[in-house]
């Protein structure tokens, strides 16, 4: 019997989860597979046995990093020991972008010559372009989860970089009707900051929505890890919330909703995926804002960026302003020619995601892990 692949794999959030858990089920129906590393819920149910807690890495913005700075660099020098002691073939990092460049470089003053590959490239299209060449000492390879990015990273002299499409792909609706009534999802975000601030928030926009004949029931679809926390916020608002963690309900609740509200990030190309009008929104941090505003208040949600024109509303907000969002969540439940040119535009969406660019189609993912490993 051939030896496994020694894989350790990172994952420093839910939406890198649940990539880097989609990379280990297709790598085990090709390998066999040793498996270390640091995951939450979804790479646990492939059988990782966790190094320490993935919410240790779960932050966003300067003042969640600031506040467990000593922690962080503290699991970064952990994981690079680890990874040196045990010497996996292959060291795959989702995501977690500072994180993941910290634990390349230690490896690297390590001595490990391992293949080190950093899954979901860095936004150098968005800001800091010169930081794509600064990575290529440090990674092999870049696997990129948006088809734009491989023809940009090979621009700005970054890693070689492959186009691997993305899991949310699963949720891809071909046809949707276009409901007149149903759910109205709420995607608060998953890290603790993003909760603690868009939670109130998002309470604040559904009392102003109290009754609006369109929205049969309110539904936040979560994580098991989050279900207890979230579900204690929303105990007294204004309206019955579910808080559902089931994901293999989600691409029903999704086939059923008229409309969702999300925060910026991940969840967006889940929901345009499966054909779901939204509203995206996000409330800063003033680190966040002043960045925001030196950059010119660019697109932040994965469908206007990917499609490249403003598909749906982006109310980026450094005060809340709950009038502001409900009335642009109003007007998309009052306005069903609008609602459809939404799923037509996901519907464009889909077909990128699905094919890759010129130059640049999609690959699988495991198939570029392997290419590795037979080299090694």
């Amino acid at each position: 019997m051939a030896d496994p692949l020694k894989l350790f794999i990172l994952a420093g959030e839910p939406s890198g989860d649940r990539i880097a858990a989609d990379l280990v089920e297709r790598l085990k129906q090709r390998v066999g597979l040793v498996l270390t590393g640091v995951g939450g819920d979804e790479l646990a149910a492939t059988g990782l046995v966790s190094l320490f807690p993935m919410r240790d890495l779960a932050v966003m913005g300067i003042s969640d990093v600031v506040m467990r700075l000593p922690l962080l660099l503290w699991r970064v020098e952990q994981t690079a020991r680890a990874i040196s002691a045990s010497q996996p073939d292959i060291v795959v990092l989702v995501d977690a972008q500072d994180f993941s460049k910290l634990v390349a470089k230690r490896l690297k003053s390590l001595g490990y010559r391992g293949t080190v590959i950093l899954y979901v490239a860095p936004t150098v299209w968005a800001r800091a372009p010169g930081r794509a060449a600064k990575l290529t000492p440090f990674f092999d390879e870049v696997l990129a989860v948006l088809p734009f990015e491989p023809a940009i990273m090979r621009t700005l002299a970054g890693p070689p970089t492959s186009y691997v499409g993305h899991p949310a792909l699963a949720e891809r609706l071909d046809h949707v009707d276009g409901a007149q009534t149903g759910p109205l999802i709420l995607l608060p975000g998953s890290r603790e900051g993003e909760l603690r601030r868009h939670l109130p928030l998002f309470r604040d926009v559904i009392q102003e929505l109290a009754g609006h004949p369109s929205i049969d029931g309110v539904i936040i679809p979560t994580l098991p890890s989050l279900a207890r926390r979230i579900g204690d916020e929303v105990a007294d608002w204004p309206v019955p919330v579910n808080v559902n963690a089931v994901r293999a309900e989600r691409r029903a609740l999704y086939a059923s909703a008229i409309a969702a509200l999300s925060v910026a990030g991940t969840a967006t190309l889940e929901l345009a995926l499966a054909r779901v009008p939204m509203v995206v929104s996000y409330l800063m941090d003033s680190h966040q804002a002043r960045t925001f505003d030196k950059l010119g208040r660019p697109p932040v949600s994965l469908p206007n960026i990917i499609v490249g024109r403003p598909v749906v509303a982006e109310l980026v907000q450094s005060r809340a302003d709950a009038e502001a969002i409900a009335a642009s969540l109003r007007a998309l439940l009052d306005n069903k020619k609008a609602r459809q040119d939404q799923m037509a535009a996901f519907g464009e969406l889909g077909d990128l995601m699905e094919n890759g660019e010129t130059g640049f189609p999609r690959q699988d993912p495991a198939d570029r892990i392997l290419s590795h490993w037979s080299r090694v």
